[in-house]
């Protein structure tokens, strides 16, 4: 079994992006899986036509997509990408799109085809934080997220695929107010290798109640 993990390179102003930093720390092998890592730009568009270069290269049965999350204190699931873009800053290229349809002929959303629910109890079961998230944001994350499953829908329905936020590195936040989170690449990455493990050993994912109050 191969797994495609991606992550972005830097953005808006910061000199490291934690997403692929961590994805580089990650074993090459992983419940009997090897592991394809690869960068890709935060640019919207660009990025998912990476993806999809590199699926028709390597052929994975599992495409994880990482990305920053900056305020947030661990690393979270994303359940739902929506097509939209809605960009507040510009991305590596000037881009700023916004009341934007991703895909024209998508539908307003794609559900993650990961076990996120086995993904964060393993996490959790290894000692860090994780948590499922139910909004992607609407910047390039988002877009590679839907961008992602619509491929899968249309064109690689056999690949399960889904994104991954992790929070700032302690390095990003110095020059920031007090108190903004941070977790260490090395927990990062260790949170990545213990969702992809239960990724590769659970098909469906499992029972359980994760939601939110807002």
């Amino acid at each position: 079994m191969k797994v495609l993990v991606t992550g972005f390179d830097p953005f808006g102003g910061d000199k490291v992006n934690p997403a692929y930093e961590a994805v580089k720390q990650m074993p090459d092998t992983i419940a009997g899986a090897e592991i394809v890592k690869l960068e890709v730009p935060t640019v919207f568009e660009k990025s998912s036509q990476v993806v999809k270069e590199a699926i028709q290269a390597y052929r994975p049965e599992i495409v994880i997509c990482v990305g920053q999350a900056g305020g947030r204190s661990a690393v979270s699931f994303e359940r739902i990408a929506i097509n939209l873009a809605e960009a507040r800053i510009e991305d590596n290229e000037g881009n700023q799109p916004f009341d934007t349809a991703l895909e024209a002929d998508g539908p307003a959303a794609y559900f993650t085809s990961l076990p996120i629910k086995a993904m964060t109890k393993n996490v959790r079961d290894h000692g860090l934080p994780a948590y499922i998230s139910y909004t992607a944001g609407t910047f390039v994350c988002n877009d590679i997220m839907y961008r992602l499953l619509h491929l899968i829908k249309t064109q690689f329905p056999t690949i399960r695929g889904g994104f991954i936020h992790v929070p700032f590195s302690p390095d990003q936040v110095i020059d920031r107010p007090v108190g903004t989170p941070s977790m260490s690449l090395a927990d990062i990455a260790a949170s990545l290798t213990y969702a992809i493990e239960a990724a590769v050993m659970n098909k469906r994912d499992i029972s359980g109640n994760a939601g939110t109050t807002h």
